[in-house]
């Protein structure tokens, strides 16, 4: 069955009780990947970004009913899966009683511990570059470079105006330009 791409006849499935599961499960298998991967990029562990996930759907199904169709469908997906990583990465602060720099050093450790890594390969020099981003440029620069998504919508997702968010990638690229060049 193929999935369903207009959001709006999206939305329509899921506000109608006989067909709301159906509406729902074609939103996830149009949405699940894309949310994943943003996901997985900050915070990296295949496992925690599957829990997290499952957290944003548990949080899609139970507002879906008030969404107001104020923004797109993708741009409060991605609102809500931001806010749940943030939520993840500072119970992970929390429950370990540690800094926010030995949690930065557990997740690049996390991507040492992956048996792909090659430290000499751009991709993962990229990574590593990016894991010494600050959070809020982490999420800025994955959301930009990634996700290729316009500042407007990031506005939208990161309740932070545009400008400020221009201001936050270009940072964030020239310090991932200084590590590439000089780690």
């Amino acid at each position: 069955m193929a999935i369903i791409q207009d959001d709006k006849t999206l939305l329509s499935l899921y506000r109608d009780p006989a067909t709301r599961e159906k509406g729902f499960t074609y939103i996830i298998q149009k949405y699940q990947e894309r949310l994943y991967w943003h996901v997985r990029r900050l915070v990296l562990d295949h496992d925690d970004a599957n829990d997290v996930l499952q957290n944003v759907f548990v949080k899609v199904w139970k507002n879906l009913e008030g969404f107001r169709e104020d923004a797109q469908l993708y741009t409060w997906l991605y609102k809500i899966a931001t806010n749940e990583c943030l939520t993840f990465l500072e119970k992970q602060k929390k429950n370990t009683s540690v800094s926010l720099s030995d949690v930065e050093t557990g997740l690049s450790n996390t991507l040492k511990a992956d048996s792909q890594f090659d430290a000499n390969k751009l991709e993962w020099k990229l990574q590593r570059a990016i894991l010494g981003l600050p959070e809020k440029q982490r999420i800025v620069f994955n959301l930009r470079y990634y996700d290729e998504m316009p500042y407007e919508e990031m506005s939208r997702v990161l309740d932070t105006s545009e400008g400020a968010l221009k201001a936050s990638y270009h940072h964030a690229v020239k310090k991932i330009e200084e590590f590439i060049k000089n780690g």
